[in-house]
């Protein structure tokens, strides 16, 4: 890996460092205490009791009970499992992660269209539902433009169309998930106040390991295995567990949300004093995303640059030592325009020139202004390259001419 003298990480909401506590309570799993919960003799037993105690707390965490849990190999697995509970037609929003817009590109779909904010609204919802819909997924936050999302409005929705069917003497379920991967640690995430029946979370964006994650899934709801094998998680995810990861999720959870209140204040001050400084400095920039402080990830700021192109940034500020995103890892993976941006309906000469900057924890106030003065630097010097390449442009076609 490079090294620079500076070394500032700005991409949190696509991976976040294990905390050193978080992998302090897992070194044990993974020499010592590394048996295989299936094993029939005391370590073994040891083993299964370490992975319970770390579903409980998990349970607990989210205001769930254990048994509705089912620990999974990351967030990717368990919205495959939430998707795979149903057959027929379902609805997202046109801003959902990657992993939930490849698994409907196979099925009946419909997409729900968002606001320009990236706001999906109850009756936006609503327009989306038939009578054959069975699934809606509207993730609780958005990852790239920080949109917060109003999920209980929403499931109001869900729930009445429920109600319309029961009475009708219908038999056509209906159910609504939320990835809240993005969401927990910053976000109070309790399963009963989401009104969600399937929530999906993931160690890897909370400072824990990544590789694991969980499913929860509401009473009377009947999952299909992924994963067949030795009937571990109650027959739905084969495979020796991952007692080591379990017990990580579980540390990190608990210290997010045991830290949220205050780190959530810390943190949009740092994003604030960001975005004003750049907006200042470069009036034309673009932020997306709501206005409204409670409507937005405290930790995110999505700003364009119009006219420039964000890949070049990003290259360009990888060199000076600040990293920072341009959207999704995975989408930004395929260097293709972000799907969260056309669906706000933001210019492409705009949407171009994206800079997706999360901050975390290890992020501090010295960071944040040798960052802003780097971006600031980088950002004009590119201006002025396109600047003098539109001259050059100018001058070579009046020669010509």
């Amino acid at each position: 890996m490079e090294t620079h003298a500076i070394d500032i990480y700005l991409d949190h909401a696509a991976a976040t460092p294990v905390d050193a506590r978080v992998l302090a309570a897992m070194l044990p799993y993974f020499t010592e205490r590394f048996d295989n919960p299936s094993a029939p003799y005391a370590r073994g037993r040891a083993a299964k009791q370490a992975l319970e105690d770390a579903r409980g707390r998990l349970a607990r965490a989210i205001g769930a009970k254990p048994a509705n849990v089912t620990l999974t190999a990351g967030a990717t697995e368990a919205n495959n499992l939430a998707f795979g509970c149903v057959d027929g037609p379902v609805a997202v929003s046109a801003i959902e992660h990657e992993s939930i817009m490849a698994i409907v590109e196979a099925r009946e779909h419909a997409t729900i269209p968002v606001e320009p904010d990236g706001m999906v609204t109850p009756a936006a919802v609503q327009g989306a539902l038939t009578p054959r819909t069975e699934l809606v997924s509207i993730a609780l936050a958005n990852g790239e433009i920080g949109t917060v999302q109003p999920l209980r409005a929403i499931s109001d929705v869900v729930r009445a169309e429920r109600r319309r069917r029961l009475d009708a003497g219908e038999e056509t379920p209906l159910y609504l998930h939320t990835d809240a991967t993005q969401a927990a640690g910053l976000l109070h995430v309790d399963v009963s106040s989401t009104g969600a029946d399937l929530v999906t979370l993931s160690a890897a964006k909370i400072y824990g390991p990544k590789q694991v994650g969980l499913l929860w899934a509401r009473d009377g709801i009947a999952l299909r295995p992924l994963v067949l094998g030795g009937g571990q998680e109650h027959g739905l995810r084969g495979g020796t567990e991952n007692v080591a990861g379990a017990v990580g999720f579980a540390c990190a959870l608990e210290l997010a949300i045991g830290e949220r209140v205050e780190e959530c204040k810390r943190l949009s001050a740092l994003r604030d004093t960001m975005q004003r400084t750049l907006v200042e400095r470069f009036p034309d920039a673009v932020v997306s995303g709501p206005r409204k402080e409670a409507r937005r990830l405290p930790h995110l700021l999505h700003i364009s640059f119009p006219g420039l192109e964000a890949r070049r940034l990003v290259i360009a500020l990888d060199r000076r030592g600040v990293s920072v995103g341009t959207g999704s890892a995975c989408a930004a993976s395929k260097m293709r325009t972000s799907r969260t941006l056309q669906a706000i309906g933001l210019d492409r000469s705009i949407a171009d020139g994206s800079l997706r900057i999360t901050l975390g924890r290890p992020t501090t106030e010295e960071q944040v202004r040798d960052a802003v003065d780097i971006i600031g630097d980088v950002v004009a010097a590119e201006y002025a390259r396109v600047a003098a390449q539109h001259d050059w442009s100018e001058d070579r076609g009046n020669h010509h001419g």
